[in-house]
């Protein structure tokens, strides 16, 4: 368990943070901009769960998801491979296989009550199914800056796919929260012409 004691260390005042094995980089670096908008999409998610109280299972669904988010950040905040003259952490916290399966998982389980797409689904219906559509682009986000610096260090495959299959789980959510998608709002191409 995490056990902060103090919230301010003083240790950002010059631009820099510490990542996981104790390296310090710009606060701008890649991998904290990518990690930096996972937190930010678990706080999306967690406005769009003040709207979900009166489903059990969404709510459940999406406390599990912000707990795997910190997973996530971890895992980001720690390179897979260590840099000249430090010590890989063994004991590194990874997104793992099955994670990305319970996504995999409760999406099927979702979509199958789900009412047909005719057309792409624009954000909005109800409050909580608005909300998670913001979270789906912040986890869109939070992808593109993964891969981008995938491209130029390693990352853990399962980190990528994890964030890819969220997007996708957020937006089912979404549906399903709009009464089985009854309650989506659709786009109507070139209505306002």
């Amino acid at each position: 368990m995490v056990q902060l004691t103090r919230i301010y260390t003083r240790g950002g005042d010059k631009g820099k943070t510490s990542l996981g094995t104790g390296k310090r980089v710009p606060k701008h670096d890649p991998r904290v901009a990518a990690y930096g908008t996972v937190d930010e999409a678990n706080a999306v998610i967690g406005i769009a769960r003040l709207h979900t109280a009166d489903s059990a299972e969404a709510d459940a669904m999406l406390a599990r998801i912000q707990n795997d988010l910190f997973d996530l950040g971890a895992d980001l905040c720690t390179p897979e491979k260590a840099d000249e003259g430090e010590t890989e952490s063994a004991a590194a916290l990874r997104i793992v296989a099955a994670q990305v399966e319970r996504l995999e998982r409760e999406i099927d389980a979702m979509n199958a009550t789900l009412q047909p797409l005719n057309s792409f689904v624009l954000p909005g219906g109800t409050a909580a199914a608005a909300h998670l559509h913001l979270a789906r682009t912040v986890v869109r986000r939070a992808e593109r800056e993964i891969t981008a610096l995938a491209a130029r260090e390693p990352v853990n495959p399962f980190a990528i796919r994890y964030v890819n299959r969220l997007s996708d789980h957020l937006f089912v959510l979404a549906r399903k929260l709009n009464d089985d998608g009854r309650a989506d709002v659709l786009w109507e191409p070139g209505a306002n012409r």
